[in-house]
């Protein structure tokens, strides 16, 4: 019986990738793991196309014909897959005692952060004046109307109704207008709960394509937006792309990483389970575990094999990280940043006994989790800074979720009539080198 059980045991554990630093092909091996190409499906590609030309043309006759029937739902009009605000509140009044406290706590602590935000990043514009009187500056000033994007149906995410709907609120945008579908009719209360406590403004049971297109074009129930945050499906993801030009939107997000830099003082189960966070995502989720010292690395690994036949998910975690995991062994806590530079990671947790001298060395990582206490999951509800955060690779360019993403800013350029006597033989000149006559002739009839 216990040969049978370890052959049993032997046979459902699973093996991680493992890479080492020291290998001649290390960079390319790594590069393989990272690679994610998240490619255009040529048939949903066409369908969105033709939904949103379909929604541009016909407005809400066609968002409530792709409702109906995506959704099975047999609404007769637009209007009435609006949610009131009482029935918000509703939900929201009927959460228990410690949901809501969870929930509102979660909502005080993203506002308060991105509050600061406000304050730290420039929000409040500026101005100066030169020597012979021209005034310069930036006015900074919020979109008038956002459309956030929830998924609905076996998804229930209300922490992405708090991270969307806030910072656009502390910017100052003036209207929120959610779209959430509701497969077979039926909604999600803690999300409506969040919309309540997050300020939304207009709630929309629609989704996929049809909502995306409502929002970018506007029909006569649903109004116009000037930008299109959060996540969805390939078909969501793939009108977002279709409609950027006429709106802004957020980002095309990829799907969910974690990166662990550990110096091996943290519990091995702990790290099993902070990759398990991310794995569990879907089966496309990607873990890495880096990390100075082998036996550590064996430690985690059998964690991992010892933990996951507890996890309900299990057989998503077990598909990412066989498919997508690593586990890599290096040098030293250096070079362990340098690679997470390389990684570029949307979550990078530094579970090491001075985790701040490691990340003063990164520079690329959407989120940083700074020691053993510092779980990915926290960033996920409640720590504060936004948990929208860019994915593969994307770090290197971009960055989280903000009350910046809500606003926009506009160039003061107040000349004087002194300073039009300089800058315009300036600009004169520098027209004449481009071949552009009118644009001299107009800075020249200022000059005296």
């Amino acid at each position: 019986m216990g040969m049978l059980r370890g052959l049993i045991e032997k046979k459902m554990s699973i093996q991680i990738r493992k890479l080492d630093s020291t290998s001649p092909d290390f960079k390319a091996k790594l590069t393989a793991v990272l690679a994610f190409e998240a490619g255009e499906d040529d048939a949903i590609d066409r369908a969105v196309a033709r939904i949103l030309a379909d929604v541009k043309t016909r407005g809400d006759a066609a968002v409530l014909e792709y409702t109906n029937q995506f959704d099975h739902l047999d609404a007769t009009g637009v209007a009435g897959l609006e949610i009131m605000q009482p029935e918000l509140q509703a939900a929201l009044n009927q959460l228990s005692p410690a949901r809501r406290a969870a929930l509102q706590t979660a909502a005080d602590r993203v506002r308060v952060y991105h509050e600061r935000q406000k304050q730290e990043c420039g929000s409040s514009g500026f101005v100066y004046a030169e020597a012979d009187g021209t005034v310069l500056g930036q006015k900074v000033t919020p979109l008038d109307r956002v459309g956030i994007y929830v998924p609905g149906g076996k998804a229930a995410y209300p922490s992405s109704v708090l991270m969307n709907a806030i910072p656009a609120k502390v910017a100052g945008v003036r209207e929120i207008i959610m779209v959430v579908p509701t497969p077979g009719g039926v909604k999600n209360e803690l999300v409506l709960a969040a919309a309540a406590i997050a300020g939304v403004d207009r709630v929309f049971t629609i989704g996929g394509a049809q909502a995306i297109g409502a929002l970018a074009y506007g029909t006569a129930a649903i109004p116009q937006v000037d930008k299109i945050v959060g996540p969805g499906n390939a078909y969501v993801a793939a009108a977002k792309r279709r409609v950027f030009g006429t709106v802004g939107i957020d980002m095309i997000a990829g799907p969910s990483e974690i990166l662990v830099i550990c110096d091996g003082s943290t519990s091995p189960d702990w790290v099993a389970m902070d990759l398990f966070s991310q794995a569990e995502h879907d089966e496309l989720a990607q873990s890495i575990l880096v990390c100075p010292h082998a036996d550590y690395i064996a430690q985690v690994e059998a964690s991992i094999n010892r933990q996951l036949d507890g996890m309900p998910r299990k057989d998503v975690i077990r598909t990412s990280l066989i498919n997508r995991g690593a586990m890599v062994k290096v040098r030293d806590m250096d070079e362990a940043c340098e690679i997470a530079n390389m990684i570029a990671a949307e979550h990078l947790e530094i579970s090491a006994e001075n985790p701040q001298q490691w990340a003063d060395k990164v520079r690329h990582a959407g989120a940083m989790f700074l020691g053993r206490f510092s779980s990915e999951p926290l960033g996920d509800y409640c720590a504060g800074p936004n948990h929208v955060l860019p994915t593969s690779r994307t770090a290197r360019f971009s960055s989280p979720l903000g009350v910046y993403d809500f606003q926009k800013r506009s160039s003061i350029i107040h000349v004087s009539e002194a300073g039009a006597q300089t800058l315009g033989r300036v600009a004169a000149e520098l027209a004449h080198g481009e071949g552009l006559q009118a644009h001299a002739k107009s800075a020249e009839y200022r000059l005296k």
